[in-house]
């Protein structure tokens, strides 16, 4: 019996990878989408062959001829749909920036609890080739006791005309700012979880040209900085930024006792006793890994296959990581996660 997918929100993400990576599978059809218009549905259908275009996505997920519902659209939906399927006895899988807030994210996880569906959130996709053996060499206490983590993501450019996005209007993007969360999942990978943390934002172009005309306030800042205390004792700095067009974007180091690894340009690089510099990590073909976001779904909901990128329960950590910033950044204050 083949497993029947419905897409909600054909966005340029769903259309580039989870549609084609479904379909690459054997046994496998997506059945139907919706999408913000039913123009837009039809053209995403027309696209790749999809039988059913639905107007709304209530109908799509309580259909009988759909077992599992993929959700490509902006957080500001995540939680009632995802919900909304399990509810129905549906299997989900829900684009990154899980929910729009914690409250949110802890509905969806106790939704989860409470279902035997597989619930799956699309994970952050920074170096999955190496990270099996980092996380290996990182077990094994290559590099020793954690200390000291910078996390660097500074991109984008200086220009107060470019139009608004979604991501900087708080109604559609909730709590997240630019690429906080995702580099928070990857960050919690290596070195656990974060117990305090202070932060501090900025935003330099406080209107921008609204899409739909007019000019709109911008709601997400351009700038921020993050000072966090792990539970493992050991501190992580995170820079981000979107006017940053020269800036170091993407890298993320860590040091500890005996040793340090760093994920910039695509590679991995370790710095183990006895070396001078970073070299290059040897990553031995059978232990490489990458995006099998559409294929370890399938493969949870056919074979029990544990969820481990990422699932609810790891989302609500994220997401208590990213409340726990918009609170100091609005109270101007340091916050103890487990107080959230």
């Amino acid at each position: 019996m083949s497993l029947r997918i419905g897409i909600v929100g054909a966005g340029a993400n769903t259309r580039s990878r989870h549609i084609p990576g479904f379909q690459e599978i054997d046994g496998v059809e997506v059945v139907a989408v919706c999408n913000r218009s039913r123009e837009s549905g039809q053209k995403a259908a027309d696209e790749f062959g999809i039988s059913t275009v639905y107007d709304s996505w209530h109908e799509l997920v309580a259909a009988d001829d759909i077992d599992a519902v993929c959700v490509g659209t902006w957080p500001y939906l995540h939680c009632d749909i995802s919900i909304a399927t399990l509810e129905a006895g549906k299997h989900i899988l829900t684009e990154a920036r899980m929910a729009m807030d914690l409250a949110e994210a802890r509905r969806m996880q106790a939704a989860a609890k409470g279902s035997d569906r597989v619930a799956m959130i699309v994970p952050a996709p920074f170096y999955l080739e190496s990270e099996p053996t980092l996380l290996q060499m990182v077990a094994e206490g290559v590099f020793g006791s954690l200390l000291e983590i910078h996390v660097s993501a500074l991109s984008g450019g200086f220009d107060p005309s470019t139009p608004l996005h979604w991501r900087q209007r708080r109604d559609l993007s909730g709590q997240n700012i630019m690429a906080m969360g995702i580099l928070n999942e990857t960050v919690r990978r290596y070195a656990g979880h974060d117990r305090a943390l202070v932060a501090h934002a900025h935003t330099f172009t406080t209107d921008r040209p609204d899409p739909a005309g007019g000019t709109r306030a911008v709601e997400v800042p351009d700038s921020l900085g993050i000072v966090t205390e792990l539970e493992s004792g050991a501190t992580a700095v995170y820079h981000i930024s979107s006017v940053a067009k020269h800036g170091r974007g993407g890298c993320f180091e860590a040091h500890g006792t005996k040793g340090a690894f760093k994920l910039e340009d695509g590679k991995a690089f370790v710095a183990l006793e006895g070396d001078d510099d970073f070299r290059v990590l040897d990553v031995l073909p059978e232990k490489a890994w990458g995006w099998d976001v559409e294929a370890d779904f399938v493969a949870s909901i056919r074979d029990g296959k544990p969820v481990t990128h990422t699932n609810f329960d790891d989302g609500v950590k994220y997401m208590t990581f990213t409340e726990a910033v918009q609170v100091s950044l609005s109270e101007g204050r340091k916050v103890e996660l487990g107080t959230l």
